[in-house]
């Protein structure tokens, strides 16, 4: 392999300084989630999708709106509810009078960052409509499909706590995020803070008010995407990302494990953490560092497990503390 040209590594540098800087931007209106955040950022950086889930209150919908100001990309938001039909999602034909024509009106989900309020709330048959978007980057209405910009990000929302009157996100659907980003209740000084900006006058429906400008852009990220690529991933590295996998299909505690396309998006988020460390190769503290985020959703437990109080997290943090470690 040749050695990367100063311009490359001067085009990476900055791209990468450029992503740093949202966590300070972003923090002018949302107090602490740095890791919400930076998983946000490896999704962008691996074209993936993100399910947030938080309680509400937690400033889930206010993270994504100053990710997407920080970023210069478009958003929209739309709160899923039990009435809500496919087209309202992806959009329709809609009859012109004038012209005597059917012309195509594009639904919320034609946007660079896409908050879906609450996904569980609606449906299958409306959650499913998201599932050609995300996978294809593609909506087809009347057989015709129609790009969606680039990028493009999937944030959902779900609420942990509130179960009735849901629709659950089945396995197939859920496998198609990349991440599940738990987004916690702040800690007391976090708390503070929040009020105290408040009591000053901080709106936050308004971002530029609140000195949210724009850090970086789709060239920045295009940039970072290709360097992202060129991270070099060890034979050691792709066995050590299949064994923790594997692993998860032989648990006790299971009755799904995780599946090859698991496995390749671990190595795509493990990828993406070590370029935005400062590394051209991924090690594996990366693939541990995300292996939570990327897995806990792909897995299901056993009921008899779940009533022990067994988590998909702790599941995969025992396996991370037994499977070897390549040196």
């Amino acid at each position: 392999m040749s050695a990367p040209t100063p311009e490359t590594d001067t085009t990476s540098d900055s791209a990468r300084a450029s992503l740093e800087a949202l966590r300070t931007e972003i923090g002018k209106a949302v107090v602490g989630q740095d890791p919400a955040v930076t998983g946000l950022v490896v999704a962008l950086l691996c074209r993936g999708h993100v399910l947030l889930e938080g309680v509400p209150g937690v400033a889930k919908t206010l993270l994504v709106r100053s990710l997407a100001a920080a970023l210069e990309l478009d958003t929209k938001r739309v709160q899923f509810t039990p009435d809500l039909m496919p087209s309202d999602v992806t959009g329709s034909l809609v009859y012109d009078t004038r012209s005597s024509e059917f012309s195509f009106q594009p639904g919320p989900v034609f946007t660079n960052l896409l908050l879906a309020d609450e996904i569980n709330r609606t449906p299958p048959k409306t959650q499913s409509s998201l599932l050609e978007a995300m996978e294809e980057r593609q909506v087809t209405v009347d057989g015709t499909p129609r790009l969606l910009p680039d990028p493009f990000l999937v944030a959902a929302t779900q609420n942990p706590v509130e179960y009735e009157g849901t629709y659950p996100l089945p396995e197939a659907q859920l496998d198609r995020f990349l991440l599940k980003l738990t987004v916690p209740l702040p800690s007391r000084p976090d708390e503070i803070q929040v009020l105290t900006r408040h009591a000053e006058g901080f709106d936050p429906r308004d971002l530029k008010a609140a000195g949210v400008r724009p850090v970086a852009g789709p060239a920045e990220l295009e940039a970072a995407r290709t360097a992202v690529a060129k991270v070099s991933v060890s034979a050691e590295i792709a066995g050590y990302v299949v064994d923790i996998c594997r692993a998860t299909r032989e648990s006790p505690s299971l009755t799904l494990g995780v599946s090859p396309r698991g496995a390749t998006a671990l190595l795509s988020t493990a990828r993406a953490w070590a370029w935005l460390t400062g590394r051209d190769y991924v090690t594996p503290d990366d693939v541990k560092a995300l292996a939570l985020p990327t897995l806990r959703h792909r897995i299901h437990l056993r009921p008899e497990a779940e009533m022990e109080g067994v988590t998909p997290d702790s599941v995969i943090n025992s396996i991370l503390a037994h499977v070897p470690v390549p040196r």
